[in-house]
């Protein structure tokens, strides 16, 4: 055993820089996990200033001076702050209200529907069976309706937060664009001279990470609005939230948009019933899904990420389950980096073993 230990010690942890790798992701590990909701404005912040890093790269190319470039992007990340508080929230949170003040008489319909199955397929289903798995429904749905109702009144205190959040991530959003270059020189400054192993890594997920994040908020910008003008155009109740929630679920690769799917498919139903209203909204669905999928995404992805589907959806449930929605939306970059380590990863082979041919390089 100890053995074993000792050849795997010396195979991945012989390595200065190796060594000092593993510190630095455990000590970052620790940190989120002990201080993520101490950070969390920072965390956001981090995020929309490195999407906003490439508009001030883009000007700074059309020869913009630094400063200007930045309080440019930084009034425009602002407008659009206060655009979504003071216009899109109050919508979206109207037709929240609207929508789950439907549900008790969407839940009665389907009751007085399933009923009748017992007249129309007595050899499927007893009334007692059927008495049985309403009563079950029943309870679930008032369930979750009390678990709703104390997870809303939970975070109302969250309305400071809120406003923490307003205030500071707009604030650290325009210091980490202006001092940029200062900051990742005092952070380059802490790390030794000779460190080719995490400018290899540094370098594959700076633009990996690029790609993947700017192309994943364009997709959720470009889904959410194609799906409120066409839902506006049809008719349909509750666009705006439906637009939102469509857009969001681009960001669960292969999940969202088949949990999204049902409630849209449930309001049309209980708008229009099996009409050709609901083939219209079934038939524009599929069109922006299958357009999604097979258009959009190889256009903004065209680098994509080179991972397995089951490894996706397992980085979606791991990261998703430690940090929540922002481990959600980097569980792909996430992924990419555990990989990018893995390849990355300095290795000494054990005495006496035979070493692996290295891999010819792609021409």
């Amino acid at each position: 055993m100890w053995k074993v230990l000792d050849t795997w010690v010396h195979r991945y942890l012989s390595n200065e820089e190796a060594v000092l790798l593993a510190l630095m992701l455990l000590a970052a590990l620790g940190t989120i996990l002990v201080f993520g909701d101490l950070l969390g404005p920072l965390l956001a912040a981090l995020v929309f200033a490195f999407l906003l890093q490439g508009l001030v790269a883009r000007l700074e190319c059309w020869r913009v001076p630094h400063m200007m470039a930045v309080w440019l992007v930084f009034l425009a990340f602002l407008s659009a702050v206060l655009l979504t508080a003071f216009f899109l929230l109050p919508i979206i949170a109207q037709q929240s209200i609207n929508l789950l003040s439907e549900v008790p008489g969407m839940v009665r319909a389907w009751q007085e529907r399933l009923s009748q199955l017992p007249q129309h397929y007595p050899h499927l289903i007893s009334e007692q069976q059927l008495a049985e798995l309403l009563q079950y429904t029943s309870r679930e749905i008032t369930r979750m309706a009390e678990g709703l109702l104390s997870f809303s009144v939970s975070r109302f205190p969250n309305l400071v937060g809120l406003l923490i959040y307003l205030l500071l991530v707009p604030l650290l959003v325009f210091f980490l664009l202006k001092d940029r270059e200062e900051l990742l020189g005092m952070l380059s400054d802490l790390l030794p001279t000779e460190r080719p192993v995490m400018r290899r890594i540094w370098r594959e997920m700076n633009q990996q990470m690029a790609n993947y994040v700017r192309g994943k908020v364009v997709e959720i910008v470009i889904v959410g609005t194609t799906t409120y003008v066409v839902f506006a155009l049809l008719g349909v109740n509750y666009a705006a939230l439906f637009g939102l929630l469509v857009g969001l679920s681009v960001v669960i690769p292969y999940l969202g948009a088949a949990v999204v799917t049902v409630p849209v498919l449930a309001v049309g139903y209980f708008q229009w019933g099996w009409g050709g209203e609901f083939l219209t909204l079934f038939i524009a669905y599929l069109v922006i899904q299958f357009l999604d999928g097979n258009v959009l995404v190889p256009i903004l992805f065209s680098e994509a990420v080179n991972l397995h589907p089951i490894a996706i959806i397992l980085a979606v449930l791991l990261f998703g389950g430690i940090w929540g929605l922002w481990g959600v939306f980097f569980a792909i970059p996430l992924a990419t980096l555990v990989k990018a380590l893995y390849n990355a990863w300095p290795r000494t082979h054990a005495p006496g073993a035979t070493a692996e041919p290295a891999p010819e390089a792609d021409s």
